[in-house]
């Protein structure tokens, strides 16, 4: 018994520790449709490097 009550301390505690820190950026209003429902626009691709378009070499060049 004194552990379930031990459990919901924590859990309690987790849930109050992430909800401050969430701040006012927390929406706890489940989901959105319609005109309330904000979408963020996507970052965009990082610029492929020049490792990564250099070939790669063969694998049964090296045997």
């Amino acid at each position: 018994m004194w552990k379930i009550i031990i459990g919901f301390i924590v859990f309690a505690a987790l849930a109050l520790f992430v909800i401050i820190k969430g701040g006012d950026q927390l929406d706890m209003g489940g989901e959105k449709h319609g005109a309330d429902a904000v979408h963020a626009p996507e970052a965009p691709a990082p610029a492929p490097s020049a490792a990564a378009s250099a070939p790669a070499p063969a694998a049964s060049a090296a045997r």
